[in-house]
């Protein structure tokens, strides 16, 4: 199966802009934004507070509610340190594949759906077809919410979403939640001769760890009650993360500070606010410690990102049309998190399906295929076909 030019086409136009994260992705929204008024089309443009990124919504068809929405965000990680055999911000075609960094996570269903909106453009539509293309997925989800409260404020409520990550056109209806948080300790310096004078910030950050280590090995038991019958994940409970730390400046220094980057993962169902709610009941011990150390001294935890787990949704719309669309006979869960949560949280019923493999994204020569493009081409035909006669 063969992609159509205009697919390949518009993924090569939209790896060229190098929308890693940490830069803005004005250039590419602009391009899009010219191209969709080309055809007619408007869009939003909704940026974020220091207007150096944006989300882009556009609709196709009528101003009514009950639509869908073809959702993907616009930036990619970075290409530092990888050895690349080719440039990652050139679309390049060898031995079957596109490689580039963001062909597959996830520039290429946008590429899909861009290509697609002219013959959208051209349908008597019963219900609107909504582009929702966003910024900062890749370090926190942090777009996606000022796009979708669009939908009942400005624009007509949505029924459905299909979020297009990588996925092989697999029909995934569950993922866990990502909730990245920072423990900081901040103790009094001494001499090492005398640690009796200071407050060791190393010490302390310690007793938080044993105190996730301890909660990790709960939560592992506690997987049990949270499965959901036929939907997998591995592993199967809800996983705490140690990711960074960093602390003190010579052996012979009483550590003053301390800073750990943690996380949890937690299984649809689980709360994970009565989890941090331990967590910060923990540090306000720790605190109360170190202050009988050093009235100086202090210990907290923060939030940095808080991402929703995708649930899965047995009888619900977005699961029936793509499985229908698509022809799959099962669904998945997978382990990665997505902007999937935040749209079922706002009412709309979600699902994940896109072009592209996950086991490529991140990584050197990342990659997708003509024929990954052209699945996800006829998936998006089909769901056209539904806008125009809704059932």
């Amino acid at each position: 199966m063969a992609a159509a030019q205009n697919s390949v086409t518009f993924l090569e136009r939209l790896v060229a802009h190098r929308t890693v994260s940490r830069d803005s992705n004005l250039g590419l929204i602009e391009d899009v934004r010219s191209y969709l008024a080309d055809l007619g089309i408007p869009a939003r443009i909704v940026p974020n507070e220091d207007g150096t990124k944006a989300n882009l919504v556009a609709t196709i068809g009528p101003m009514v509610e009950g639509g869908l929405i073809l959702s993907g965000h616009t930036d990619v990680v970075p290409v530092d340190g990888q050895p690349w055999t080719t440039d990652p911000f050139t679309l390049t075609e060898k031995d079957g594949k596109l490689y580039g960094r963001g062909s597959s996570d996830m520039k290429g269903f946008i590429a899909v759906a861009l290509g697609l909106a002219p013959e959208f453009a051209k349908l008597k539509l019963e219900r609107p077809i909504h582009f929702c293309f966003s910024y900062d997925e890749e370090v926190g989800c942090f777009g996606a919410p000022h796009a979708i409260a669009l939908f009942g404020r400005e624009l007509p409520r949505a029924s459905v979403c299909f979020v297009g990550e990588p996925t092989m056109m697999r029909v995934i209806v569950a993922h866990k939640g990502i909730c990245s948080n920072i423990a900081q300790a901040r103790g009094l310096e001494a001499h090492s001769s005398a640690p009796q004078l200071g407050s060791n910030a190393i010490v302390h950050m310690g007793r938080f760890l044993s105190f996730l280590d301890e909660l990790q090995r709960e939560l592992i038991e506690d997987g049990q009650k949270h499965a959901i019958p036929g939907i997998e994940f591995d592993p199967p409970y809800t996983t705490v993360g140690i990711g960074h730390i960093q602390g003190g400046t010579a052996v012979n220094i009483v550590p003053r500070d301390c800073r750990l980057a943690w996380e949890l993962r937690p299984l649809p169902g689980v709360d994970a606010e009565a989890i941090y709610a331990r967590a910060l009941a923990k540090a306000a011990e720790i605190d109360a410690a170190m202050k009988k150390e050093s009235r100086e001294a202090h210990f907290e935890v923060s939030k940095y990102a808080w991402i929703p787990a995708c649930k899965p949704e047995h009888d619900g719309l977005a699961q029936k049309l793509a499985c229908e669309m698509t022809g799959a006979n099962t669904v998945s869960a997978v382990a990665f998190g997505t902007e999937a949560g935040q749209f079922q949280e706002a009412g709309i019923s979600t699902v994940i399906c896109g072009p592209g493999d996950i086991a490529v994204a991140h990584k050197t020569d990342e990659y997708t295929t003509r024929d990954q493009l052209a699945q996800c081409e006829e998936f998006l035909k089909k769901l056209a076909r539904w806008a125009q006669n809704p059932r």
